[in-house]
């Protein structure tokens, strides 16, 4: 046996095609067909309990119930048609019997009913014989068979609800009365129906409605017709003529039908039945003739989800049932849907037209296609041929989102998000979101007629297969990664592995691949070409493939071999699933039953089969944490099986699964809702300003009534008051009279018995005389005989007297004590009633006028309360305006400081302009310098690159002196003497060059002097003036802070104790003791003096602005013509350095002529040698000096650099505004 065990939680779907298919078991509980089991369904609560269906049952045909609700009929078509039985009191809805046709081949029974008592049982069999089977069902004996027709099928048999032995057949022109007698079932009536009944149901003993195709209602009394009459209005009657006159145009082989009247159910006002497409009507009784007049229309709703809501208007009848306390009306129709309604509402809602609603969900109600779930939500997604998406939850057993389209849905994959869906459509796959209403198409994929997809075990790919090709795309960029092909028939079913790195599919064609999503190459493969495989799973370390296919066996494939073969007893797998334990496996077959077998798998036949559906099954998944087992069905069921592991393995389920709770929803959605929220909110705080405006006027209205209806009751009090002592007067005379008048009568009547009394006594005294004297008279021996004698007549007379005069006395007495004992009841009874009555309206006013007391009492607590807190509120109000006072008085002072400071400011602005405009041309004048310095740094690097080479030139050619001519020594002196002429007036201008830079220095150093101390000044009043305006920054941020403040404290305008509370914090925050000064307003001429020198100062920074730019042009202008001088002057330099190179070689050649010469002409040579170390020792000496100058003006340009950043004035610059 399996170690796994799978038990039925909870089904969606309707089986259709089942006769009599919804029951009512209690007034919460139904009871339906789903799949191959018949289900108990609690509306309220919404538990499932399962009646699984008979092993090896091809079919269900029909349903009945006991009319005491215990029992159930289950009938069933297999190689022999059976009914099953079933107590529904038992907890498991024990099986109690199964009858069969006994001895008569009987293939299938298509209707059966219970006995009003619940101990008998019909069931009608179906053709060719048609034979109606009468059972006493709990001894399993047959008491009657007839048959019943020879032609057309039989579709309703019911019992007379007040008699067991009499029977009523409808069908396609039948319409019998049995009754069971003498061990027989005789037909009582002798009506030949021609019209094809398709329902009946008894309303009395004697009374029988059936229904026809022709939307005809019969009505039969003791089996013979009395009248008929149509089931739908006219109007109605010509809209189902138009919708069947669509139908057959639309197609032309559909005949055109008048409403169909198929289900007829009774009740105590009346009946209610089908009329046509989508439509119920409830009949009640009319007091002429026991007639019946149409009430209600009830009509199935469009549905919203759906591409053609109408759709659902069309759907037929098939089943009516009512609660049996007659509350609730339930429906089933062909499509495979629940409806219901509550009778109550369907009468009350007279001005509209009535609606059924679902009594579950909406199933499904073609073949179910594809089937998906996903890891991070309690989803499955399921899609059918009827064109539907639907999304179901199985933790909440509820169906979440529901969506038709137009084309043929053919498969279905969930993301493991939940947050998106594929689904192959017959011309394209679409990827969707799943919002939180809606399933909307967000990208589209030309693949045609997709039978499966999957999502990776990730979810950044999904696998789609269109004929013997599966192509994987991206679910990011939505582009095709791989195209797999190797199939030569069509691909049924592929899986992923558990990392996403593989991919498994098989085919008609026989084959399993194993195929590498990286590299898109076949890693293995295994070919049997007998066998068609239609399902396909992986082990959970993808070492073992498992498929199933048409040869009715198991595989299990390791390393491209069949490893094991379980066969299935010549039932074919259709699907399979393993739980992701790796401990068992579940097989769907083609008779619609699972199979779990262990895993690993049996040598032998060993498994566990259970009855699922009544269709091949079509998917099949296990969810991730290995709780259920989900199946769908050809039948349009979709299961959820709870899995049991009776070993207790299954890591899965060790760790609680928790699910993802957020949902997808687009922006416009979110901002429409959002929109919505608030136009109700704002809608709710007009309401309730509304409201309390009217419960104030209602308030002020019933304390006017309340002083009315005081006053009035307070004058009628008054008056009953009056009223009431005149009647007690009243009351007591006529007790007195009363009294008197009895005495007096009574009186009267004693006197007369007296006397008739007193006549006796003589009467009596003389026949005793008489007899004394008969007596003596008499003998002895008589004496004791007439004394007994006349013992025994006075004691006759004296009964007599007694009796005599008693009787008419105490007849009197006994009549006048009744009369007076009725007149005092009567008048008892009188003012008891009338004290009740008024001592009930003394005790309702009493009540009231507490009542309005204790209210008057209330109000005068809430006025008084009210009129302390204005009061208190005034008092306060007092206070804060005296507080306002002080605040607006220590802000003015505050303004005149700032007002103060302000002048100040600007006063410190037009002496740092001032000191700008001075630091300003000194820099200029310091610029001009730098220029000057910047000429001669180049001047001094020329000559020094250019002096060095030189010299070095010089040392060289010392060594290589030749023997020079005399004509030359003599022309070169003449020469040299010129240009020594020349270079020493050139020598000249250097040295007043020289004087002049002397003086420059001298000027630097004065202004150096002027600048330092302009310096210090700048730098003290930058203090000041940072010290000024930080103070001027502190004094508005405090006052723009007091202002937001005190702009918060004018919010609580309306809520005293709220300003109250604020202006004190405000007080304690910015009212110190020294700050307590009165308050002196500004004056206005203050003011308006601010605003013209403000204006005034505006415009000098405006004229001042466009002056500084003037001079900027000028500026620049000037700096480069000085840029053009210095050019110039460099250019001469460099000519100057040429000459005295040139000076330089002629003074070398002279020199070495001095030298050639030195024994002719010692004495000159030693002057000229002279004058030319002199020459040179000067120029060293004035090259070195300008070194020097040079260095120490570039450390004082460095050092004002450093020091000396004079502010700009700022295009942007404004004075501060005025605060008020």
């Amino acid at each position: 046996m399996a170690a796994v065990v799978a038990q039925s939680h909870h089904i969606f779907g309707l089986r259709t095609g089942v006769r009599n298919n919804l029951l009512f078991f209690d007034e919460q509980t139904v009871i339906f067909p789903s799949g191959n089991n018949c289900v108990r369904y609690n509306i309220d609560q919404k538990w499932q309990r399962f009646i699984p269906g008979t092993e090896r049952s091809h079919s269900m045909q029909a349903l009945a119930i006991s009319a005491n609700r215990r029992y159930l009929a289950v009938a069933e078509r297999g190689e022999k048609g059976t009914i099953t039985v079933y107590d529904l009191q038992h907890e498991q809805s024990r099986k109690r019997k199964v009858l069969t046709g006994g001895e008569v081949a009987v293939q299938e029974f298509v209707c059966m009913a219970f006995s009003p008592d619940s101990k008998y049982l019909l069931g009608q069999a179906g053709g060719p014989e048609w034979t109606l089977f009468y059972w006493v069902w709990e001894k399993h004996k047959v008491m009657a068979t007839v048959k019943t027709t020879s032609t057309g099928p039989i579709s309703q048999v019911s019992f007379n609800p007040q008699d067991n032995t009499q029977i009523c057949v409808s069908g396609n022109g039948v319409f019998k009365l049995f009754r069971y007698a003498e061990g027989a079932l005789k037909q009582s009536n002798a009506v030949k129906e021609t019209q094809n009944i398709l329902s009946h149901a008894w309303m009395s003993e004697e009374r029988v409605i059936a229904g026809t195709e022709t939307g005809r209602l019969l009505v039969f009394e003791s089996g013979d017709l009395r009248w008929e009459m149509s089931v739908t209005s006219k109007a109605s009657t010509q809209e189902a003529e138009r919708r069947t006159e669509k139908k057959s145009e639309d197609a032309p082989s559909v005949p055109a039908s008048l409403p169909r009247v198929t289900a007829i159910t009774a009740y105590s006002k009346g009946f209610a039945c089908s009329a046509g497409p989508g439509t119920v009507c409830l009949f009640e009784k009319t007091e002429e003739k026991d007639n019946y007049r149409r009430t209600r229309e009830i009509k199935i709703p469009p549905d919203p989800c759906s591409n053609e809501p109408s759709q659902a208007e069309q759907q037929e009848i098939t089943t009516l049932c009512i609660s049996p306390s007659e509350e609730t009306l339930a429906t089933s129709t062909d499509r495979g849907q629940l409806y219901h309604i509550t009778l109550s509402s369907a009468e009350m809602s007279k001005g509209e037209q009535a609606q059924f609603e679902f009594l579950s969900h909406s199933f499904h109600s073609s073949v179910i296609t594809g089937l998906s779930i996903c890891m991070r939500k309690p989803l499955i997604a399921t899609c059918s041929l009827d064109h539907s998406v639907r999304i179901w939850n199985f933790e909440t057993n509820a169906l979440e989102l529901y969506k038709e389209f137009q084309e043929e849905l053919y498969s279905v994959a969930l993301h493991p998000s939940g947050l998106f869906i594929v689904v192959g459509f017959s011309d394209k796959i679409r990827l969707m979101n799943l919002l939180t209403d809606d399933i909307r198409t967000f990208k589209e994929f030309t693949v045609r007629g997709c039978r499966e997809c999957a999502f990776s075990h990730g979810g950044h790919m999904f696998a789609a297969v269109n004929g013997n090709v599966i192509h994987i795309y991206s679910t990011t960029t939505f582009n095709s990664i791989l195209n797999l092909k190797g199939h030569n028939g069509k691909v049924r079913s592929i899986a992923w592995s558990a990392d996403d790195s593989h991919l498994v599919s098989c085919g008609m064609d026989g084959a399993v691949y194993e195929w590498n999503t990286l590299s898109g190459k076949r890693e293995s493969e295994s070919v049997l070409k007998s066998c068609s495989y239609t399902g396909v799973a992986l082990s959970p370390e993808t070492k073992s493939i498992f498929a199933v296919g048409s040869d009715c066996t198991l595989k299990e494939i390791h390393d491209c071999q069949i490893l094991r073969e379980v066969v299935s007893d010549d039932v074919l797998y259709t699907t399979i699933a393993m739980t992701h334990s790796g401990r068992a496996l579940f097989t769907g077959t083609a008779i619609g039953t699972v199979r779990a077998i262990k895993y690993p798998l049996p040598l032998q036949k060993e498994w566990t089969e259970y009855q699922a559906h009544s269709a091949p099954i079509t998917k099949m998944v296990v969810t991730f944490d290995d709780q259920y087992l989900l199946t769908v069905s050809e039948d349009g069921c979709l299961l959820i099986w709870k899995i049991i592991d009776k070993e207790g393995w299954g890591l899965k389920r060790d760790k609680e699964m928790t699910y993802a709770e957020e949902i997808l929803i687009t922006k416009s959605d979110l901002e429409e809702k959002n929109q919505i929220m608030l136009e109700l909110k704002t809608r709710v705080e007009e309401l309730k300003m509304e409201n309390e405006y009217q419960l104030r006027l209602k308030d002020m209205t019933y304390n006017e009534k309340i002083k009315d209806l005081t006053e009035k009751f307070t004058q009628q009090m008054e008056s009953l008051r009056t009223e009431n002592k005149v009647r007690t007067t009243l009351n007591s005379q006529t007790v007195v009279t009363t009294e008197q008048l009895f005495k007096s009568t009574n009186n009267q009547k004693l006197m007369l018995e007296y006397e008739k009394h007193q006549e006796l006594q003589l009467k009596s005294q003389q026949m005793q005389e008489s007899y004394e004297e008969k007596l003596r008279q008499l003998e002895d021996s008589k004496v004791r005989a007439l004394e007994e004698i006349t013992q025994f007549y006075e004691a006759k007379i004296q009964e007599k007297v007694l009796t005599l005069g008693q009787d008419e006395s105490w007849q009197q007495v006994r009549e006048f004590e009744e009369m007076t004992k009725q007149m005092e009841e009567d008048t008892d009874r009188e003012l008891q009633d009338i004290r009740v009555k008024y001592e009930r309206k003394l005790r309702e006013e009493k009540e009231t006028n507490l009542r309005l007391k204790g209210e008057t009492g209330v109000m005068k607590k809430k006025f008084s309360s009210l009129q302390r807190e204005i009061d208190d509120r005034n008092v306060e109000i007092e206070k804060l305006k005296v507080e306002q006072q002080k605040l607006l008085a220590f802000i003015k002072s505050l303004e005149k400081d700032i007002l103060g400071l302000k002048r100040g400011i600007q006063e410190s602005h037009l002496t740092i302009q001032d000191k700008d405009k001075l630091i300003y041309d000194l820099k200029k004048k310091n610029q001009e310098l730098e220029k000057f310095k910047f000429v001669l740094d180049y001047t001094v690097k020329d000559l020094k690159s250019k002096i060095e080479p030189r010299e070095n030139d010089i040392k060289e050619l010392k060594g290589q002196i030749q023997e020079p001519s005399q004509r030359l020594t003599s022309l070169m002196l003449a020469d040299t003497f010129q240009n020594m002429e020349r270079r020493v007036k050139k020598y000249a201008v250097f040295r007043q060059m020289e004087g002049e830079l002397d003086q420059f220095h001298k000027k630097n150093t004065q202004l150096e002097l002027t600048i330092a101390n302009l310096k210090l000044k700048l730098k003290a009043t930058d203090k000041e003036m940072h010290k000024e305006m930080q103070r001027v920054r502190d004094v508005e941020a405090l006052v723009q802070k007091f202002k937001t403040d005190l702009h918060n404290c004018v919010g609580f305008i309306q809520e005293p104790k709220k300003l109250k509370e604020s202006i004190r914090n405000l007080y304690e925050r910015y009212v110190q003791q020294s700050d307590m000064v009165g308050g002196v307003g500004v004056d206005t001429d203050i003011q308006r003096e601010y605003s013209r020198q403000r204006e005034h100062l505006e415009k000098n920074v405006a004229s001042l602005k466009k002056k500084l730019a003037n001079e900027t042009e000028v500026h620049q202008a000037v700096k480069v013509k000085m840029m053009k001088e210095n050019v110039f002057l460099i250019k001469e330099i460099n000519d100057l350095r040429k000459e005295l190179m040139v000076v330089r070689a002629q003074v070398h050649d002279y020199e070495i002529q001095v030298g050639l010469n030195k024994k002719n002409k010692p004495k000159s040579n030693r002057d000229i040698r002279r004058t030319a170390t002199r020459l040179e020792e000067e120029a060293e000496r004035i090259i070195q000096l300008q070194r020097l100058e040079l260095q120490r003006l570039r450390q004082e340009v460095q050092g004002q650099s450093r020091t000396l950043t004079p502010p700009t004035p700022s295009a942007s610059t404004k004075l501060p505004a005025l605060t008020a």
